[in-house]
Formats: C-alpha cells, sequence, structure tokens
C-alpha cells in the first residue's frame, strides 16, 4: 500500500489523493515530451504546439476568441516537413497521456480493491507472491470493470466486490442469480483493419513505459515512506522515462509496407499473448471470491464463462485477401500460439511440483497413468525414469510436455498443403488431438494433489485457461457476402442444366421451392472437380475449408458463418 494512502482511508481519500498523484504524472509527461522535441526539433516547434494548443479549447472545438480560419491558416501554411512533425508530435502526446490516464485508472483499482476488500484477500497472512501476481495483471482490473459498470454513481460501481452486495441489498432472490450465473456466456470479438495495425514495436514501447511508470511509483513511496522530498533512484527512473519518449519519437509509427491478412492476426492476437491469456483466469477467480462473501451458497460460473472470437482471418466480405488457404494457417497460428503458452506453464510447473514419494503419497490413478505413458513413450522413460523416479509428478509433467511438443510440431507441418493431406489422414499417437485431453491429464495431477493434501495455484490457472481457450485459442468467424452465393448457385445451376431458366431469372418463391428441394436430395449438388469460375471455386473451397477446419480443430473452432446483406430467405438457403 502506498504511503500516500492510509490504511484507514475511504474511497473518496483514495480518488483525491489519486486525482493529484495523475495531475503531478501528466505534468511530468508534458514536460518530457516538451524537453525530448525541444532537443529534437528545436524551440520553435514546440511553441507553435503551444500555440495551436492554446487556440483550441480543451474538447478540441475552437473557441470564440479564436475563428477556426486562423488555426486552418497557420496549419496551411506550414511547409510539409513541419506539418508531418507537428501531427507526429500531437499523436506522441496524446497517445503518452492515455497510458497515464489508464495506468492511474488501472492504480486507483488496485488501491480501491485493497482498501474494501484487504482484510478478506490481502491480510498479511496473505501469500506475499499471490498478491504480486493479482497486482501485476492489470488486464483483469479493465475486464471486470468493463463487464460490470452499470451504475456510475459511485467509485465501487463497475466492481464485483460492489455488485454482489448491492444485489443482496436489494433483496434479488439467490436462486434468480444462481439461473444468471448457470446461464452467463459472454463472447467478446475481436475485428481489425489493415489501416489501423500499429507495429508491435509502438505496442512494445507503449507498456514499457507503463512498466517504467510503475517503477516511479513504487521508488517515490520509498523515498517518501523515509521522510525524503526525492532520491536518486526516482531521477534515474524519470531519466530512463525521457529517453524511452526519445526513442519512440524517432521510430517509425507504422509498417513501410502493405499489411497482410497474416499480419493482422499476429497483431489480433498479441493482446491475448500479452494481456488475456493470463487476465482470464484472474477475472474468475474475482468473480468467484467476491459472490463468497455474499451468497456463499452459490455455485460460481463456469471457468469459460467468458470467450473470445475474432473475424480475423475469417472475414472475407469485400477482402480478397482472405482465401481459403489464409484462414487454415489463420487457425493453425492460433494453436502455435496457444500451445507455446502451455509449454510454458508446463515448464513451470515442472520446478514447482517437485513433491517425493518418499514424504507423500499420490492416487493410484496418477501412477497408472504414469504406466501407460512409459509404455507409449519408452524414450522419454528411459531419458527420465532416474532423475525423476521418486517425482511422480515431475515425471508425468515430462510426458505432457512431450505430448504438446509433438502436437506444436504437427501444427506447423499443416501449413505445407501437402503435408496435411497426409498428417489429416494418419491416426497419430503421443499427441493431443484436443484441448479435452490435454485438461483431463491435469485434472489427474489436480486431483491427486488435492486428495493428498495440496494444492498449486499455478495449475489451477493453467487449468481454467485450458477450459478458455482449450487448443483453438478463439473461435473464427466466417462472413461473406450473400451475393457471392447466389453467383455461386446460378453458375453451379447453369452448368448441370437443372433449371428450366437462369437461377437469376427465378421469382423469390421459386428460389426458395427449389433451394428446398436441393437441400432435401441425398444427390450432391456440386461435383467434386469444380469447372466453374475462380469466384465460384473460392466460394465452394471456403466452405469445404470450414468442414476441414471442424474436423482438424473441433466443432469449437467455428460455429457461425455470417452472411452479410441478407434480404430474403433464399439468401440463407444458398
Amino acid at each position: 500500500m502506498s504511503v500516500l494512502v492510509p490504511s484507514t482511508a475511504t474511497e473518496q481519500d483514495i480518488f483525491t489523493t489519486s486525482n493529484l498523484f495523475l495531475q503531478q504524472r501528466l505534468k511530468l509527461i508534458e514536460d518530457l515530451w516538451k524537453e525530448v522535441l525541444v532537443s529534437e526539433c528545436g524551440q520553435e516547434l514546440v511553441d507553435l504546439l503551444e500555440l495551436l494548443r492554446h487556440l483550441c479549447s480543451e474538447e478540441g472545438q475552437v473557441t470564440d476568441d479564436s475563428p477556426e480560419a486562423m488555426i486552418a491558416k497557420m496549419i496551411e501554411d506550414l511547409e510539409l516537413g513541419e506539418a508531418i512533425k507537428v501531427t507526429r508530435a500531437f499523436a506522441l502526446y496524446f497517445q503518452l497521456i492515455n497510458i497515464i490516464e489508464q495506468h492511474y485508472e488501472q492504480r486507483d483499482q488496485q488501491l480501491l480493491r485493497r482498501t474494501v476488500i484487504g482484510e478478506e484477500n490481502e491480510s498479511p497472512k496473505a501469500d506475499p507472491t499471490q498478491k504480486s501476481i493479482l497486482a501485476t495483471i492489470v488486464g483483469a482490473d479493465w475486464l471486470e470493470k468493463t463487464l460490470n459498470e452499470s451504475d456510475h454513481s459511485g467509485p465501487k460501481s463497475g466492481l464485483f466486490h460492489w455488485l454482489f452486495p448491492y444485489l443482496k441489498q436489494v433483496n434479488v432472490p439467490p436462486q434468480e442469480i444462481q439461473r444468471l450465473l448457470d446461464q452467463l456466456d459472454i463472447r467478446l470479438v475481436f475485428t481489425a483493419h489493415p489501416t489501423e495495425i500499429v507495429r508491435h514495436t509502438i505496442r512494445i514501447k507503449q507498456r514499457r513505459i507503463s512498466g517504467i511508470l510503475e517503477k516511479l511509483d513504487q521508488a517515490e513511496e520509498i523515498f517518501r515512506s523515509m521522510g525524503l522530498t526525492n532520491s536518486r533512484e526516482a531521477q534515474t527512473v524519470t531519466k530512463q522515462l525521457k529517453e524511452e519518449i526519445r526513442f519512440w519519437w524517432r521510430t517509425d509509427e507504422l509498417h513501410q509496407f502493405k499489411p497482410t491478412v497474416v499480419d493482422e492476426v499476429d497483431y489480433a492476437l498479441h493482446y491475448f499473448d500479452e494481456v488475456l491469456f493470463d487476465s482470464l483466469p484472474q477475472l474468475t477467480l474475482r468473480l468467484q471470491q467476491s459472490l463468497e462473501s455474499s451468497f456463499p451458497r452459490l455455485r460460481a460460473p463456469k471457468n469459460n464463462f467468458c470467450r473470445f472470437g475474432s473475424w480475423v482471418g475469417g472475414d472475407r466480405d469485400g477482402n480478397p485477401s482472405v482465401t481459403p488457404e489464409v484462414t487454415w494457417k489463420t487457425c493453425c497460428y492460433q494453436r502455435n500460439l496457444v500451445i507455446k503458452k502451455y509449454l510454458d506453464a508446463i515448464r513451470d510447473l515442472t520446478s514447482i511440483l517437485s513433491a517425493s514419494l518418499h514424504w507423500c503419497h499420490v492416487l493410484p490413478e496418477l501412477l497408472d497413468s504414469l504406466d501407460r505413458d512409459k509404455q507409449q513413450m519408452p524414450e522419454i522413460y528411459s531419458q527420465l525414469a532416474i532423475r525423476y523416479r521418486q517425482e511422480p509428478y515431475r515425471l508425468k509433467l515430462a510426458f505432457i510436455q512431450k505430448r504438446l511438443e509433438n502436437t506444436r510440431d504437427r501444427n506447423n507441418r499443416l501449413n505445407d498443403p501437402e503435408e496435411r493431406q497426409l498428417l489429416t489422414k494418419l491416426n497419430e499417437t503421443n499427441i493431443y488431438r484436443s484441448g479435452s485431453e490435454f485438461l483431463a491429464e491435469l485434472q489427474l495431477l489436480q486431483r491427486s494433489l488435492l486428495q493428498t493434501g495440496l494444492s498449486c495455484q499455478e495449475l489451477d490457472q493453467l487449468i481454467a485457461q485450458v477450459e478458455i481457450f482449450g487448443f483453438v485459442l478463439t473461435q473464427l468467424d466466417f462472413r461473406q457476402e450473400s451475393t457471392r452465393h447466389a453467383e455461386c448457385i446460378e453458375e453451379i445451376a447453369a452448368y448441370l442444366g437443372v433449371l428450366p431458366k437462369p437461377y437469376g431469372q427465378l421469382t423469390e418463391s421459386e428460389k426458395i421451392a427449389w433451394l428446398v428441394e436441393e437441400l432435401k436430395t441425398r444427390r450432391p449438388l456440386i461435383p467434386r472437380e469444380m469447372p466453374f469460375s475462380e469466384r465460384t471455386c473460392e466460394t465452394i473451397e471456403t466452405l469445404r475449408v470450414l468442414r476441414s477446419l471442424q474436423g482438424e480443430f473441433g466443432l469449437e473452432i467455428c460455429q457461425t458463418y455470417i452472411i452479410s446483406m441478407t434480404n430474403e430467405a433464399s439468401d440463407v438457403l444458398e
């Protein structure tokens, strides 16, 4: 807890103090921004930026005392190079301000949680490692606030620890809350556009600046607790912040090439990699803890009550770059990322689960599982049998790790169309065909630990992640414009000669009657070899790839096919 906020602080104390703190940080970042620009571009540019800013109101609207024409004239008079510098300078300024505001909004949430539920979750007996984990998962703060914010009457609103006491206070029947919890199913969908892609380099710099601000907070808390007004450590961190801003100024904001669909996929998955993968289990944990404090007899929702979907790599409406092959590679890309995360977690668990048979028991079920693993993967057993002969959890994790590595390697080979044809027909062993197979092995470890008096938070978190993300990471939505299907049906019908007149000349009722009859028949309408136009072949191949994806990744990879510009029933039947 910051010494700036006493342990008996009220919510109003926290937000008043934090607002002062925020204003100090905004002043600091503005001063550093100016210093960098003066050294990089000269005082004249900074003076111009100041003038332009003061000519406008805080809301960005021109005031009555400074006609819009004056600002427009100043900008028009700039040379192209100067205009670019002014634009970049303001863009950098607003991004820095956003980082500051987001950082301290998250800080407010953490301080409020410590104040309101400090005795429950952050008592002196609490595990400091767990406190550190919760404090650094800032994405969980954002998700919790986003999913609950409905009442803006006070600082507490929008948090789970506010929601359930409020429901109890207004006498909402517990059975009604339980019904809603059982049905809770939230799906947040990522979309993307090539013009919105920001380089990972810039994203990393944004996160680095947020991290430097945390270091500055810690440094200032320490020297204030010692009765000092400044410290060398804080000065060093401030200098680091200034240099990070300078590097940002000298960095291109955008790639100097047209992004591909795979670039879009990489951009969208960046948020899973950096934030969401670790945040979602913490969000679930906070909901469970808050529910227990007000309604201890109610069941918490399933871990995967909040999941994600994506259009990136599946939305082909108006985007010719999204081909069936690109969609396939997108799914492989997603699975590769999530397996990499699981492998990192398994390596961490191997260092944690060091329990020895000399000092504890394990379930016979776990020993039976190890016997089967020995038969299926004798090379792993021969390598590690001596090293882990009395450490069954570590031995089991070694087999799990090898299966994950085999699954990853197979997934990488699926990117090659020639190997794909072979791999999808093979019944390979020693891989995980689905996330549920991986989950079952983790749950076996969890049962053995619990029934022998042990628990492992890291294992619990991994299980929650597998329940949420599986081996697909996010469901992929397909989208196509309705006329593409109509064109496809018309070309097929004309080639086969199954209609008395062109499909496009049929009335809506005639289209529906014929389409319904075709859907009823067992005879396939589309021949295996497709002597059609490129557009028609691409439309058909998209649906075939969708079926292949469900066969390879499971039905959870895609359960939504969106038909845009749908006007008639025939648009769906087609």
